[in-house]
């Protein structure tokens, strides 16, 4: 022994006893004041108090980083949870430790039924739960904010990207800039605070990051910079990464006394707080420092599979669990399955499974079926190259037409659409009928382009007989594509006055085409030239008197059927 060191008494090994007792009794109090089954704790002793149920696949915007271009294969309605399997899971859950849920989508605004939702989850707050929130583009939300607040809600999650409304469009593929400002206007008179939820591309809108910080000078809103992250269809690209710590130096040098603030246990945020500002920001670093030691989350997709990390394609499908009549018990049992297979962290940026899982606006809904179908997809693709290669090009790059002759003639179908925004005195010229004499009190040069414009017709029956002559002559105008007897081609124009959350009427006319043929390739191309022939008649028809209002848009295939992979678009 240590000369100086003296063993200790027995009134002092008594009072070390008493200590180390009174700790252990408050350890025990803590555990007993917020006690979590064991199912919901994994073998790295991570405690998941935290579940995201996504409500819905669809979404009212098309954000590129969310949903692959070509759009996302949906769940039949059939394999979505219900609302009381919602329930019966969330109710399952609180009972065995979850204290906060948060409901996602898609977009979960969409999802019919969802104020009920919200009712049912409040109820649960007598076994424990303490947190409802929700995380919304906010589209559709500032008119139904209010009712979500009385049945229960307490926290929102803002999606934001951009304060530029040109951006807005080529960020999420639609309008709606304005209508999220009224959400989040709306949402601060009636929660506390609201958090915004940045995606930060390199050179689209890291940018506008001292924007951003600039929001939350006077009002409590917290601004979240996530990093772009990987999932399938996303076209993820480690260079449009932007590190958090590079974001945090940008705001360092316009704000030096910038401080470290306390996180929320278990917060995937960094939080950072600016001297005087209301508001905070913070960082999600989940590519370049992960926060996987301390995730306590778990996810429920919208078709009902368990997944315990958001980066790992492995599910479990707790719906098909639920109606083949398992009961709570044998529910918890599968969970605690799919909880102790979670790994001690994701994998590295460059590692991630971008193939087999899913794509972000699917957490929650892919198939185990789906799955298997995309793995055999992708082992058919690594048999044969080893690099995406375009079709109509041959092996030393030269255009070249595609060889069907090995294929069987199916029954091919397709959908395709677009718009036309036009303005009002347009909108009127194609939804009425034409007298024979412009009204009196009409300016001269304005009813001059009305009578040329009547002149030619009925605009959106002329652009009917265009849009389905175009579909015909496809072959003709896009050369490598091969000469089809079609069957039928279907064509519809609908003029529509769309009033816009900001208050504003919209008008424009939308195209649809149907195009179905007995033939060994699809119809696609002769349903998008279908709806560019239509909506360009419109636009001839109509430039008279508002040439240089009209654009055109959003044109795009909705369904295809009939051969090796059907495809629907989400709506």
């Amino acid at each position: 022994m240590h000369p100086r060191i003296r063993p200790l008494s027995r009134a002092a090994y008594s009072t070390v006893g008493s200590l180390r007792a009174r700790a252990q009794e408050n350890i025990a109090r803590i555990d007993n004041s917020s006690p979590i089954s064991s199912a919901l704790v994994d073998t790295f002793r991570r405690k998941h108090d935290y579940l995201r149920i996504s409500l819905t696949e669809r979404c009212n915007l098309r954000c590129f980083y969310c949903m692959p271009s070509e759009g996302v294969e949906l769940s039949p309605n059939e394999n979505i949870l219900s609302n009381e399997e919602v329930l019966r899971l969330a109710g399952l859950f609180v009972k065995s430790g979850v204290t906060k849920i948060r409901l996602t989508g898609g977009e979960p605004t969409v999802r019919k039924g969802i104020s009920e939702i919200f009712a049912g989850l409040n109820d649960l707050r007598a076994h424990g739960l303490k947190s409802i929130g929700m995380t919304s583009n906010g589209i559709a939300l500032h008119r139904k904010l209010p009712e979500f607040v009385r049945n229960g809600l307490t926290h929102l999650n803002l999606s934001l990207d951009t304060l530029d409304e040109f951006r807005f469009e080529i960020m999420t593929r639609r309008r709606g800039f304005q209508a999220v400002l009224k959400a989040l206007d709306t949402a601060l008179e009636y929660l506390p605070y609201v958090k915004l939820n940045v995606v930060v591309v390199k050179g689209l809108n890291d940018s506008e990051v001292l924007d951003f910080v600039e929001m939350t000078k006077d009002r409590p809103i917290f601004v979240r910079f996530i990093e772009f992250m990987p999932f399938t269809g996303n076209k993820w690209d480690a260079e449009k990464m932007v590190p958090s710590a590079e974001l945090l130096k940008r705001i360092s040098e316009r704000h030096p006394l910038i401080e470290r603030a306390s996180d929320e246990l278990n917060d995937t945020a960094r939080t950072w707080k600016i001297p005087g500002y209301v508001g905070n920001l913070g960082f999600i670093s989940s590519m370049s420092d992960h926060f996987c030691a301390t995730c306590n989350r778990l996810r429920i997709t919208a078709d009902g599979q368990i997944k315990v990390c958001l980066f790992d394609a492995k599910e479990v499908s707790l719906r098909d669990y639920m109606r083949s009549g398992a009961s709570d018990s044998e529910l918890l049992s599968v969970i605690q399955t799919a909880v102790l297979g979670k790994q001690e962290k994701h994998a590295g940026m460059k590692e991630i499974d971008v193939v087999n899982n899913r794509p972000m606006i699917l957490i929650g809904g892919f198939s185990m079926a789906r799955q298997r179908r995309v793995q055999r997809q992708q082992l058919r693709f690594n048999s044969t190259s080893h690099a995406p290669r375009l079709s109509h090009l041959d092996g030393h790059g030269r255009a070249s037409m595609v060889d069907v002759s090995p294929k069987t003639p199916t029954t091919r179908s397709a959908t395709a659409s677009g718009r036309i925004s036009i303005p009002k005195v347009a909108y009127d010229l194609v939804t009425s009928t034409y007298p024979e004499v412009a009204p009196l009190n009409s300016d001269p040069v304005q009813a001059q382009a009305v009578a040329k414009a009547r002149r030619k017709g009925d605009a959106l029956t002329v652009a009917q007989i265009a849009a389905i002559t175009g579909a015909k002559q496809t072959s003709n105008l896009i050369p490598l594509c091969h000469p089809l007897l079609l069957n039928n081609v279907s064509v519809v124009l609908s003029p529509e006055a769309r009033t816009l959350e900001s208050g504003v009427t919209e008008y424009s006319v939308v195209c649809r085409a149907t195009v179905t043929c007995e033939g060994k390739t699809g119809v696609e191309m002769e349903a998008l030239t279908a709806v560019s022939v239509g909506l360009l008649t419109v636009f001839d028809m109509l430039k008279a008197v508002a040439g240089r209002e009209m654009v055109i848009g959003n044109i795009e295939v909705d369904k295809k059927t009939g051969g090796k992979h059907d495809f629907m678009r989400a709506e």
